[in-house]
């Protein structure tokens, strides 16, 4: 089978960071169906595990985690599936990626396709979907009747940032405070139901006080935490709940603790990776967000498409998210 893969981690301007390769068909067994994949999307995950996670052996690192695609053999132990389902799903950081046109992946953390999407605008959302889903209802506990508090979503334009507005506007009765920094982005967020959005190249206490806001009740900052800390530690109310998902190279909680703000980390794949009791959330989740698609209280929040699933396609892809402009996501399609 056609695939993508690299040997080492290199910038991705070098053709080598991600070469066209042929592999062997896996065989699903147990748990597992094998997908012949339609589409697939670019996360910051996929950049990130291409240039710093080392390959072990001789073999090839095949990469990504968001893929829509058709069922065309399933396990012995499989109940969710049967052949010729259209699922979605973003797949597990142990295991071969979705630059691939077969893959293997788990049951329990794949979903039935939204009917009223193309695999190509479905692709856009699995590993979002489920980053947001958690942030919000599993990490922050978030009430889906509470009327009365805010959340503040910082870098909300990408594409965890447009689930996330979406999921809070839709599914709960938060005052939704986003930010952005370019007048596009600070137009996406609004079409995506965000209340106010604010600049967050500016001190946020200070788009705060300019804006009238009140102190948000929930903080989640999807990039550049490290700068954005003390600013948060300012806003938040006293018993707050601040959550984040990216990588900063250290972060002081200590700001906090005046005002006894708990702080919590979401990662869609600690599921799959530990094989937890409740990985069957995954699937619940992909399965809920299927429906609210399909009623149209969800929308697709595909960016761009980078054309078919090839290298050079994909180097490109990961080339502009690196700048940290994309807005939505990246999707890719057939090969």
């Amino acid at each position: 089978m056609k695939a993508i893969g690299y040997k080492e981690n290199l910038p991705i301007n070098n053709v080598k960071s991600l070469q066209n390769i042929e592999l062997e068909m896996p065989k699903a067994t147990g748990r597992d169906i094998l997908v012949e994949i339609k589409a697939i999307s670019v996360n910051p995950a996929d950049y990130k595990v291409r240039a710093n996670m080392p390959v072990e052996g001789d073999g090839w690192k095949v990469i990504g985690w968001d893929a829509t695609g058709t069922v065309k053999e399933v396990g012995e132990d499989v109940t969710l599936f049967t052949v010729g389902d259209e699922v979605w799903y973003a797949g597990d950081f142990t295991r071969q990626g979705s630059y691939a046109e077969y893959q293997i992946v788990d049951e329990r953390i794949v979903g039935k396709k939204p009917q009223s999407l193309s695999c190509a605008e479905a692709a856009a959302l699995p590993l979002t979907t489920l980053t947001a889903y958690e942030m919000l209802f599993d990490r922050l506990e978030v009430s889906k009747d509470d009327a009365s508090k805010s959340i503040l979503v910082i870098g909300a334009a990408g594409g965890v940032g447009s689930v996330l507005v979406q999921l809070a506007k839709k599914l709960t009765k938060l005052n939704v405070i986003a930010t952005a920094s370019r007048e596009e982005t600070t137009a996406w967020l609004k079409e995506l139901g965000a209340d106010t959005v604010v600049n967050h190249r500016n001190k946020l206490s200070e788009e705060f006080e300019k804006y009238n806001l009140p102190a948000p009740e929930y903080v989640v900052s999807l990039n550049a935490t490290e700068q954005h800390v003390d600013e948060i530690a300012k806003l938040i109310k006293p018993q707050g709940k601040f959550g984040f998902i990216d990588d900063p190279k250290s972060l002081n909680v200590m700001p906090f603790k005046g005002k006894a703000v708990s702080t919590h980390i979401e990662l869609m794949f600690t599921r799959s990776m530990f094989q937890t009791e409740d990985m069957m959330e995954q699937h619940n989740i992909l399965s809920k967000v299927s429906e609210l698609i399909d009623n149209g209280t969800i929308r697709t929040t595909l960016g761009e498409h980078f054309g078919t699933i090839n290298a050079e396609n994909l180097r490109k892809a990961h080339a502009f998210l690196e700048t940290g402009k994309a807005k939505g996501k990246i999707v890719l399609e057939g090969f």
